[in-house]
């Protein structure tokens, strides 16, 4: 017997049918895809960590510019010298720390319960990084990203990045010529930790100031500077026990 194609009843089991097998597929597809997905997350974190201590393919005034992927774990191995968990004052090492979920841990430590806030020490030209990762909100949506710092509490480089950031604008906060502008910046005022703000009217576009705890905000975006002001300052709040033990000045 011939099937009636015309009937409503047809087109509705046929739609069933299709969403039942495109669904499958794609559940089959990404379930295959998952190691991979995995993979190319974790090299994408030893990129960002390595680049905010300096480590990275960056030349003269080029945009951004990362360890290859398939040089970045020798990399990581080399210049990551140690991977810490901090608790208040004290800190313990722990095996792939820099993989744990920043945000979850951030909001149980921000709620006075017990967390893990992860913090990586890197080693480069005999110098000792203290690489401390952060998120935040943006205009429209997560920002994040990584702050290393000496024992001095001076910064040797960040890398940020976005979820949803306003093309041009905000989402500007990735680009070098942004994230050059906080090298040499304190995040420290005398004895207080202050953060580094991004400031509108801060009369300093060259950065020159390495006084100030600000760098030069981005035009247009000032919700998502205010965002990267908040995330640093809240963020090193919560590590400022231990970054204590650690000042040489």
């Amino acid at each position: 017997m011939a099937i009636n194609t015309e009937k409503n009843s047809y087109t509705v089991v046929f739609a069933v049918l299709m969403v039942v097998v495109v669904g499958s597929l794609l559940a089959f597809v990404a379930s295959g895809l998952k190691p991979m997905i995995t993979e190319n997350q974790r090299f994408e974190k030893q990129q960002n960590i390595l680049y905010a201590m300096g480590v990275n393919d960056n030349e003269g005034d080029s945009d951004v510019s990362f360890v290859p992927t398939t040089e970045v774990e020798e990399a990581f191995s080399k210049y990551i010298t140690q991977q810490l968990v901090v608790n208040g004052t004290e800190a313990s090492e722990k095996d792939n720390a820099y993989l744990i979920e920043v945000q979850k841990e951030l909001v149980k430590v921000k709620n006075g319960e017990e967390g893990e806030l992860p913090l990586l020490v890197g080693e480069k030209d005999g110098e000792k990084y203290y690489i401390i990762p952060m998120y935040g909100k943006g205009l429209w949506d997560a920002i994040w990203g990584y702050i290393s710092v000496d024992n001095n509490m001076v910064v040797k480089g960040v890398f940020f990045d976005h979820a949803g950031e306003t093309p041009g604008l905000g989402a500007n906060i990735n680009q070098r010529f942004f994230m050059d502008d906080f090298k040499g910046e304190s995040i420290m005022d005398g004895n207080t930790y202050e953060g580094i703000a991004v400031a509108k009217g801060n009369n300093d576009p060259l950065n020159n100031d390495k006084d100030d705890n600000q760098v030069d905000a981005l035009a247009g975006a000032t919700i998502t500077g205010n965002g990267v002001t908040a995330m640093i300052k809240e963020s090193l709040k919560l590590y400022k026990p231990y970054l204590q033990t650690l000042r040489t000045n």
